[in-house]
């Protein structure tokens, strides 16, 4: 491989995740292992290959640039190839979409097959007979035979603000994305929902040249609707909004379909959905998140009896993977107790005091797989039978993960040692066998060290330049953290977060990222400590990282200290030299929400309840309200293609930094989403941070030449 850089790097393999194998699936008898891959470290295409575990040889499945031809990922700039597929029960009936339209593959006789169906096609679902496929299409939802016959509609929608099929807030139950629709055991029944958009309003909208003012303009949608059709105005349900109005139905494919009674009012989201051998059920939840409840739903005529119900006064945590039946009948739910998550079998725990339950893989018969931590850096996988009781089934510091069928397990390990990390496949009696990843090794090695801070303790890592010798100058520190309820950024996995943080290492910072209050993986009490307040504990625990680890390494130069963020984190980066003057000299903001109404209702609502009910805590979290008090220079960075948090967040806060006559600057990056990182302007972002830091931080000290990831001496 030519001699490169890392911004360069995180482009060519879209941030170290091409070539790796992923979306494991594991065939009924446990014989084939299923995965999506791309065939080099930089190829953009993803392609489905299957892995026989007697032989431990592979084969590929479905090349899209076989099927689809290369002039047309050529001429379109096309990326991605198959993201998705469904299998049935045994895996001998593979579906998946691709250029718009539905494609079936027996494994083990030949080519995939594009079906005769009306397109385009998203979320296939072969039931687990293997002899239908659902499917959706312009806001339907569709059957078709597997040998490709008697294509008809289940449900069809009555105008471009109703779809069928998709369920938008199931994508936090679900282990495969947002689901909408569930098979039958037998494969003669379907549970679909029906979402209906009609009372959601417009996505928001700002003209930056007219002072970044609200607008709700009646403009294309910014990417392919779920539902495969462009509808003529994107909705999206902010704080305090109407959310769509979600209904379950079943239907028998040959006659009208039956809806499925609950107390919508009480309990208006759908949060989760399935059919297994016990029957139909459905997870609803009350709009404050207080109330969640489980529903059996007779198959017969929609009625409904509450199976199990969670309460809690701040929010009830959804657990991907759960609730879920065994074939015995037992329910697995989670349970919060005394500062742990446990996994819970009808109702009484199964894992012990201190072991934080993550997400429930799946179950085979009475044998549950699942993952948790005892260390928040680290994520274990385990196993719980009534008869085996509760076995490790991991090792090593590492985020672990698996997927597990007929008695093969794979075992997917993310460590420090390379991107993407490994994956092998176990089955008793057997060598175990190495699922190839092509992974690039990344041109930039990491000098980080671990911290834990402070009577909290902290989780923090300190990243420093490689050719930095300790004691020879005090470095800037850049504080490069998250900080929001989404995600960590200390573990022990090697990803490209962590490859870009010393990036700015080596640009001559000292570099920290800490989890503080609110982050995933240290139990419910952590997590529900930033209600009613999204920011103040948040940067407090910033603060105190801070403090701590320039005590322990005297190197960093608390004069000169910034804060770089994105998502959650370039709200706090913003926050942090508003409250924080004191303490934060500059900060990089990118794509922040600004105004907490301006984000989704149902993650919102979750940390601040309804605006209506609770505006204090909008107005205390709302940095418009404080930005007349900046005095510290402030990069603003946002994609004006930005389907996640609407652009017109930094757009509004910039118009009243300008109002106030507080200097600071903007960057907008057209036809860029929510992740710029890994797009073609990566580098130019990148240096366009380092180009703001280093005027306002003062120049870094003279260095040597180092490895490609760092810049020349200055």
């Amino acid at each position: 491989m030519p001699l490169t850089t890392l911004p360069e790097q995180l482009v060519r393999t879209l941030r170290f995740t091409r070539g790796v194998p992923g979306r494991f699936v594991v065939s009924g008898g446990g014989e084939t292992v299923l995965f999506l891959r791309g065939r080099t470290g930089d190829d953009p295409v993803t392609c489905l290959w299957a892995l026989d575990v007697d032989s431990g040889r592979e084969r590929l499945l479905a090349d899209p640039v076989r099927l689809l031809g290369a002039g047309q990922f050529e001429r379109r700039g096309r990326v991605g190839g198959i993201e998705a597929y469904g299998t049935d029960t045994a895996a001998g009936v593979i579906a998946f979409a691709l250029g718009g339209g539905l494609w079936k593959v027996d494994p083990g006789k030949g080519e995939p097959r594009r079906l005769p169906v009306v397109g385009p096609v998203s979320d296939p679902r072969p039931d687990p007979t293997g002899r239908r496929i659902a499917y959706v299409s312009h806001g339907a939802l569709r059957v078709v035979e597997t040998d490709g016959t008697e294509d008809r509609w289940v449900a069809q929608p009555p105008g471009p603000d109703v779809e069928f099929g998709v369920a938008t807030h199931t994508a936090t139950t679900s282990l495969d994305d947002a689901r909408g629709h569930w098979w039958s055991p037998d494969g003669s029944r379907l549970l679909f929902a029906r979402t209906d958009c009609t009372v959601v309003r417009p996505w928001p909208t700002a003209d930056p040249a007219d002072g970044g003012h609200l607008t709700d303009p009646a403009t294309p949608p910014d990417r392919p609707h779920p539902g495969g059709a462009d509808r003529e105005v994107r909705r999206t349900a902010l704080a305090g909004t109407p959310n769509p109005d979600v209904t379950l139905w079943l239907s028998g494919l040959d006659g009208p379909p039956v809806p499925v009674s609950w107390d919508r009012v009480a309990h208006e989201y759908v949060v989760g959905a399935g059919w297994d051998a016990h029957g139909p059920w459905a997870l609803v939840q009350s709009r404050d998140q207080r109330s969640v409840r489980l529903l059996g739903i007779d198959p017969g005529d929609g009625r409904t009896t509450v199976l199990d119900e969670q309460r809690d006064e701040r929010w009830v945590h959804l657990v991907p993977g759960l609730p879920v039946r065994t074939a015995s009948g037992a329910l697995l739910t989670p349970h919060d107790t005394n500062g742990t998550r446990h996994l819970a079998r009808d109702g009484t725990d199964v894992t012990p005091e201190g072991l934080q339950l993550r997400a429930v893989l799946g179950v085979d018969g009475d044998d549950v797989l699942f993952t948790a931590s005892d260390d928040p850096t680290e994520t274990h996988l385990w196993s719980y039978s009534p008869k085996s009781g509760l076995r490790h089934l991991s090792s090593g510091p590492g985020v672990h993960s698996g997927a597990r069928g007929g008695g093969t397990l794979v075992r997917i390990t993310r460590d420090a040692e390379r991107p993407g990390g490994r994956a092998e496949v176990l089955r008793t009696g057997r060598p175990a066998v190495t699922v190839l990843s092509y992974a690039e090794r990344p041109v930039l090695d990491v000098h980080a060290e671990h911290f834990v801070l402070g009577l909290r303790a902290l989780r923090a890592r300190l990243h420093l330049p490689s050719w930095y010798r300790r004691g020879s100058h005090p470095l800037p520190v850049l504080v490069d953290s998250y900080g929001g309820a989404a995600l960590q950024r200390v573990t022990a996995e090697l990803d490209s977060r962590v490859l870009l943080s010393q990036w700015f290492a080596e640009r001559g910072f000292a570099v920290l990222t800490t989890d503080g209050r609110g982050t995933p993986g240290r139990g419910p009490d952590w997590e529900r400590e930033v209600y009613g307040d999204l920011f103040g504990p948040v940067l407090d625990d910033q603060v105190t990282a801070l403090h701590e680890v320039a005590r322990q390494c005297p190197d960093l130069d608390l004069g000169r200290v910034a804060f770089r963020g994105w998502s959650f984190g370039g709200a706090l980066a913003a926050l942090a030299v508003l409250r924080r003057p004191d303490v934060f000299h500059a900060a990089v903001a990118g794509a922040g929400v600004t105004d907490q109404r301006l984000y989704h209702a149902h993650w919102r609502e979750r940390f601040l309840g309804h605006p209506d009910a609770h505006p204090q805590r909008y107005e205390a979290c709302d940095l418009l309200r404080e930005a007349p008090r900046l005095t510290r220079p402030l990069l603003l960075v946002h994609g004006l293609a930005d389907t996640n948090v609407p652009p017109v967040n930094t757009l509004r806060l910039s118009a009243v930094l300008k109002t106030a006559g507080r200097p600071h600057e903007l960057l907008l990056l057209p036809g860029i989403g929510h992740q710029p990182i890994g797009t073609t302007v990566t580098r130019q972002l990148l240096e366009r941070q380092v180009s703001f830091l280093r005027r306002h931080l003062g120049s870094d000290p003279p260095r040597p030449p180092s490895a490609a990831g760092a810049p020349p001496p200055s």
